[in-house]
């Protein structure tokens, strides 16, 4: 199957600190590094990682730190449509402490792909599965040719203006950034609340309602960057190979779970979990 993500990158700088400055405070980092990120980045890794490819339609500031991203996105071996806008490269500063836990601060706004790029928008007609974490209408409106639609609430200004069906909204049930109850026309298909170790629940657009329980840590948690993003798109993967609800929640939960064992987004290699069967 082929699967892609469209949305956003973001250049982040990562701080590896015991817990969080007090106010005032001068903190010494124990490490620090820098990546591509974000969530529609983390996503399009995880998937290349799942499946062996995937393809990134997104939007790159024309400074240097919006080529870096690209490279890195290369590097990272996805298949990557980026159209230059004339702006700087949204960034991001993460605290990573020792409570496996990340802080996150955004620096500049988001920067999504319109559908008025010039970016290959007819590969879209062969992918099973999309994720969006950003985009016009338009773009979204293209998204919609892939044969499985999964979206994050981010990404709800160009989804409200699209007016097309969403097969899977996720959101994070911890996160008051990622509220779900701002209506869609047409409603999205289902609903999933993720709630970290607790699991999350689901709701279908009939009525229908269920959870699932977190997938238990084969090692040792070392942060949470990234894991919500890697459930998204093992959901993602999952749904666009025909897998039944019930175990496409399961093999998203192993994702999520799994990205928590490794530093920063892309310290762990879900690539052990293979595509779904």
């Amino acid at each position: 199957m082929r699967a892609g993500v469209l949305g956003h990158v973001e250049w982040v700088d990562f701080a590896v600190v015991d817990a969080l400055p007090a106010p005032g405070a001068i903190l010494h980092a124990r490490e620090h590094f820098a990546e591509a990120a974000g969530g529609g980045a983390v996503a399009a890794v995880q998937m290349r990682r799942l499946l062996g490819a995937a393809t990134f339609f997104t939007a790159l500031g024309d400074d240097h730190l919006g080529a870096a991203a690209l490279e890195r996105l290369r590097e990272h071996g996805i298949d990557v449509h980026a159209a230059t806008h004339g702006r700087e490269q949204r960034r991001c500063f993460a605290y990573l402490d020792a409570a496996n836990e990340r802080t996150i601060t955004v620096l500049g706004p988001r920067l999504v792909p319109h559908g008025e790029d010039p970016l290959p928008w007819h590969e879209l007609d062969a992918l099973d599965s999309v994720y969006v974490t950003g985009g016009d209408a338009a773009a979204i409106r293209a998204a919609r040719r892939a044969r499985v639609l999964v979206a994050t609430p981010r990404a709800a200004p160009g989804l409200a203006e699209a007016h097309v069906e969403i097969d899977a909204l996720v959101a994070s049930g911890n996160d008051p950034g990622e509220p779900v109850d701002r209506p869609l026309d047409p409603p999205p298909r289902l609903v999933v609340r993720t709630r970290g170790a607790a699991g999350g629940e689901w709701e279908s657009r009939e009525g229908r309602r269920g959870v699932w329980s977190a997938a238990a840590l084969e090692r040792a948690p070392v942060d949470s960057y990234g894991a919500g993003d890697s459930f998204a798109a093992g959901l993602t993967v999952a749904l666009g190979a025909g897998l039944d609800l019930h175990r496409a929640l399961a093999y998203a939960a192993r994702c999520g779970a799994a990205c928590m064992s490794g530093r920063g987004p892309y310290g762990a290699d879900l690539s052990s979990i293979g595509p779904p069967v």
